[in-house]
């Protein structure tokens, strides 16, 4: 005769956590490919309701018609669209679905008083707002590389932070500020675009000189400028720009050589010729005898 069962009773069924993810171009695709891949319920929406179909017959989430039906019973809300109108119009079309506390995160590069004044507005109607913008391509989303940045309410925050460090390679909180994650990214894109150009003016002296491609390659496999980036930084932020390792007037004169190279290939640079004219400006103060990154000082010179 079989002793008495020693089984405690049975457990509840976990409850699936249900996120919703508003959005279907490359990152927000990615995104949910990678929720996905760890086994996370998602429900996806996108303005193109064909794309979000096609990434739920690949993946396996669930595709809807409306933003509403997306986060409706949703325990958390994800969004990355294109700008801060966009933002605007996705939430409003998703707030007839929204349950009072559901947490949204906006992963949309904004400016920072939209990312500001959607914390303040979403939160008077019961709805915390993270914004969470990131430097990631594509497969950076999907593999959950890259870097995420974080603002706003620390608690928040931290209450999210398990979740969203699932979807980075480095997640940060930098300070309490609603929009200043939002100003990161602006200042971040924006360095990356400066590189971008700059490479793009090398590439084009190179050519106006009668050197190719590889040519910049084999420069850049030789010369390596991203260790002056931080010295360059701190050079700018010190605001004594008195002992030159490269004075103004030397920097000019190297200018004038590239774009009288530029003009004789018959190549145009596209940034160098708006630096130029900044040096000619500060020359023109008397800075010539400066180190050259006195260029740089109006943007750490507190404002009146």
């Amino acid at each position: 005769m079989a002793g008495p069962s020693t089984a405690g009773p049975p457990r509840a069924r976990e409850r699936i956590i249900m996120i919703a993810f508003l959005g279907m171009g490359l990152l927000g695709s990615n995104f949910t490919r990678a929720l996905r891949r760890r086994g996370e319920a998602v429900r996806i929406w996108n303005r193109s309701a064909a794309r979000a179909k096609a990434v739920a017959a690949e993946t396996g989430a669930v595709a809807v018609e409306e933003a509403a039906e997306a986060v409706r019973g949703a325990d958390r809300v994800h969004l990355v669209v294109a700008d801060d109108a966009a933002v605007d119009d996705v939430l409003e079309r998703a707030r007839p679905g929204l349950a009072a506390g559901t947490p949204i995160v906006d992963h949309t590069t904004t400016t920072p008083g939209g990312a500001a004044e959607r914390v303040r507005r979403w939160g008077e109607r019961g709805h915390p707002f993270q914004h969470a913008p990131v430097f990631m391509g594509p497969m950076q989303a999907l593999e959950a590389q890259g870097v995420m940045l974080a603002s706003g309410d620390k608690a928040l925050f931290d209450r999210l932070e398990p979740d969203l460090a699932k979807m980075t390679g480095k997640l940060t909180w930098v300070g309490p500020e609603p929009g200043k994650a939002a100003a990161y990214k602006l200042m971040g894109n924006q360095f990356l675009i400066a590189i971008t150009a700059g490479l793009a003016d090398t590439f084009a002296l190179a050519k106006a000189m009668g050197l190719g491609p590889a040519d910049v390659e084999a420069l850049f496999g030789t010369f390596n400028p991203g260790p002056s980036i931080p010295v360059r930084l701190k050079r700018i932020q010190s605001g004594d720009y008195s002992k030159p390792s490269w004075s103004l007037a030397m920097a000019r004169k190297d200018a004038r050589l590239m774009l009288e190279a530029s003009q004789q290939g018959g190549v145009p640079l596209m940034a160098l010729p708006s630096i130029a004219a900044a040096m000619d400006r500060w020359l023109a103060a008397g800075h010539g005898g400066d180190d050259w990154t006195v260029i740089g000082r109006d943007g750490v010179t507190p404002r009146e």
